[in-house]
């Protein structure tokens, strides 16, 4: 059976993100495991279930998923966690991740050796994307580098963040994704005029943001060979 893990974040993970790949992946017969940093819980940015955010139906979907789901509910430590073991590694978004999975050593072991195996296809959406300005490979180098990417872009973060980067939480942002992962050397192109943006260079696949995220999941079947659920 394909499988698949998920490595989501304890500081808020944006609903669409993960429970779209999630539920797709899972109605197209993958078995699926979640991790997260701790191996506590993820969870989820209640902005992203905000009916004054996102589409009332989807936000209560997106919630159930999150309060019922046994695996979302019992995860593993990334620490645990092996690429050799799944045929894919989700990085579902979220600003959260900016706190701790694209900080996480293991999680970028994951990354690193999912896209340098020979079999392994690593999707990564969103602010999840900002792991590759962290993320190198076996020689040292910056994975991401030469690679066309995209991910969550300034333009959308302007609107979110004020003068001083502060969130809407009163956090500070780090850093901006599309700053960072070009700094790491990425071919990157959000392209902004299209509805969605999902690239494929290899065995990673990017996609930039919520509206992406279930094109993001049936490209991930494609890559892995799995008939999409009608």
């Amino acid at each position: 059976m394909t499988s698949a893990l998920f490595v989501v974040s304890e500081h808020g993970y944006w609903g669409e993100e993960c429970i779209e790949p999630l539920t797709t992946l899972t109605d197209a017969g993958v078995d699926v495991t979640v991790a997260t940093p701790s191996g506590s819980p993820p969870v989820l940015d209640e902005r992203s279930v905000d009916p004054e955010n996102v589409d009332p139906d989807l936000a209560e979907h997106v919630r159930e998923v999150h309060e019922t789901d046994e695996r979302l509910n019992d995860p593993i430590p990334v620490a645990r966690a092996e690429a050799d073991d799944y045929d894919a590694v989700v990085f579902p978004g979220g600003h959260g991740t900016e706190w701790d999975v694209n900080q996480d050593s293991d999680a970028r072991r994951l990354l690193r050796d999912t896209v340098e195996g020979e079999d392994g296809t690593a999707l990564v959406v969103c602010h999840a994307v900002g792991i590759l300005a962290f993320a190198r490979d076996s020689d040292g180098e910056f994975l991401v580098a030469g690679r066309s990417v995209t991910g969550f872009p300034n333009a959308w973060e302007e609107g979110i963040v004020d003068d001083d980067d502060l969130m809407p939480d009163g956090r500070k942002l780090p850093y901006w994704v599309e700053d960072e992962v070009n700094a790491a050397g990425a071919d990157w192109d959000a392209d902004l005029d299209a509805d969605t943006s999902v690239t494929v260079d290899g065995d990673l696949v990017t996609a930039r943001g919520p509206p992406s995220s279930a094109e993001a999941a049936r490209t991930l079947l494609d890559e892995l060979g799995v008939e999409a659920p009608a």
